[in-house]
């Protein structure tokens, strides 16, 4: 089963807005057993979105688009719709009613103009979006193919994917079973990777495909496997010893999308606490942690230790340390997360000092030079890394740098 995405917008389709509903759309898609063939931003143009939804519906089983349905005069799509359906639009006593309750509880007047929001087309099916006003429209074309019309909002569209669509979608279509497996590698290029685990991969059953997603500093491998519906399929994980065996010093964890979420879930699971120390990566660390649910639970805080002053003053580094070795040190960073650990008493800490760029550097230190510190109440460990010129991709490596290697301790002294 094939599904097409178009996302409607002038927003989108100049840069104005990022287009996360793609993404988002596509995951729930795939988790659920329906391949994407092909994603489309377009504007808020009539012919446009009438000529993309002829193609969708050519090459795929089924079209989900999102955005036009607000209730400005922008907002085109349900127009189009009924004259791509030669139908009309009709007041919805249910999507009145969601709109006459969402607006009581805000304590607004329902206005003419938001009334409107209740209109669909005369030949869809709505689906009730309890977030918002927009309505989700569900179309059935000749040949059995399907079209949904969603709000563009990203909460509302990823509710009525979760909550409406995708359900529907699987009533109605015989969909295969999808299962995923991350693995999370980090500490080898993705050449030399391919290169060590070649003969694994080479021995995988034909309907399982490894895909390799290398992002700063870290790979992430990505087993796919397709069954049939109510198919007996093994385990995936049985597939995995091979690869430890082959890449297993490299491998950092498993199911999760990133090593924050690694690290989030390790900590929450061993009930160890952590603080951190942060120069070049000013918070990066102490941000991704924090901005997952339930973060508190392990996390004591942070300090952005960007100046020496800082350094000294709030992290107990020696004057002499940063006279003798200078900031970006071995000397500095070991400092620096010993001090954030006794002082905020906390069973681990990350420390990171470095020249994030573009400027700074020097001959015997150039942009790029990092060093980052893991420490425990046993011992403290430190690196040297080269990231080169390109000030994000710095920062970016280096945070996942930190993560591997506090999971590394994690696991040793498990």
């Amino acid at each position: 089963m094939k599904a097409t995405l178009i996302n409607i917008g002038d927003e989108l389709l100049i840069g104005q807005v990022v287009n996360t509903n793609a993404s988002v759309m596509a995951r729930m898609l795939i988790a659920a057993g329906i391949d994407v063939c092909g994603t489309y931003v377009i504007g808020d143009n009539a012919a446009d979105i009438e000529s993309h939804l002829r193609l969708g519906l050519q090459q795929s089983d089924v079209v989900l688009m999102t955005g036009g349905l607000g209730p400005t005069k922008d907002d085109i799509t349900k127009k189009t719709l009924c004259r791509f359906f030669n139908s009309e639009l009709v007041e919805n006593e249910e999507a009145l009613n969601n709109v006459k309750r969402i607006f009581a509880a805000r304590g607004y007047e329902l206005t003419p103009i938001n009334r409107a929001q209740a209109l669909v087309p005369k030949c869809c099916e709505m689906l009730n979006n309890d977030l918002g006003t927009a309505p989700c429209m569900w179309f059935e074309h000749e040949g059995g193919k399907i079209l949904v019309s969603l709000p563009g909002v990203p909460f509302e569209m990823e509710w009525l994917m979760r909550n409406r669509v995708i359900p529907k979608l699987q009533d109605t279509f015989l969909t295969e079973t999808i299962i995923n497996k991350n693995i999370l590698v980090q500490g080898i290029g993705e050449s030399f990777l391919s290169d060590l685990i070649e003969p694994w991969e080479l021995k995988l059953p034909e309907n399982i495909k490894l895909a390799y997603l290398p992002v700063a500093g870290m790979i992430k491998l990505r087993l796919t496997a397709r069954y049939p519906e109510n198919s007996k399929e093994p385990d995936i994980s049985s597939f995995l010893p091979g690869l430890y065996a082959l890449a297993g010093q490299y491998i950092v964890g498993e199911d999760c999308e990133t090593l924050a979420e690694l690290v989030h879930q390790k900590l929450t699971a061993t009930g160890k606490t952590l603080a951190t120390a942060e120069s070049c990566t000013g918070g990066t660390i102490a941000s991704r942690l924090t901005a997952l649910a339930g973060a508190s639970v392990y996390f004591k805080g942070g300090v952005i230790a960007y100046s020496n002053e800082v350094k000294e003053t709030a992290l107990g580094v020696k004057h002499e340390t940063l006279a003798a070795h200078g900031a970006v040190s071995e000397e500095t960073v070991r400092e620096m997360v010993e001090g954030v650990r006794g002082r905020l008493d906390s069973d681990y800490a990350i420390a990171t000092t470095g020249i994030a760029g573009p400027g700074g550097g020097t001959p015997e230190k150039p942009v790029g030079t990092v060093w980052v510190a893991v420490a425990s109440k046993e011992k403290t460990v430190a690196q040297l890394m080269h990231y080169g010129d390109r000030r994000q991709q710095t920062i970016d490596r280096t945070v996942n740098q930190a993560f591997a290697m506090l999971l590394r301790e994690l696991k040793n002294q498990n």
